[in-house]
């Protein structure tokens, strides 16, 4: 079941299907999400600040790869 991120997403650790995380939500473009794979402390705050920071570096994620949302992180699905 896709789900669909919001800006209020922004700053959540991003995990894939066995838990392992691979990056935080980085920020929003044109109403597409970004993942930053390797985050460093400036980042993190940035983004928990809602301080969007997308850069080539990040990658899209769509809807259909998101397994479910939490408070605290976005778990994608099984299939990547």
């Amino acid at each position: 079941m896709a789900h669909t991120l919001t800006e209020e997403d922004e700053g959540k650790k991003v995990v894939n299907h066995d838990g392992d995380t691979i990056g935080v939500i980085s920020g929003f473009r044109g109403g597409q999400a970004y993942v930053d794979p390797d985050p460093g402390i400036t980042e993190n705050v940035m983004s928990t600040l809602g301080w969007s920071d997308v850069d080539e570096d990040d990658y899209a994620l769509n809807s259909d790869q998101v397994e479910h949302v939490t408070d605290d992180e976005v778990r994608l699905t099984s299939e990547l």
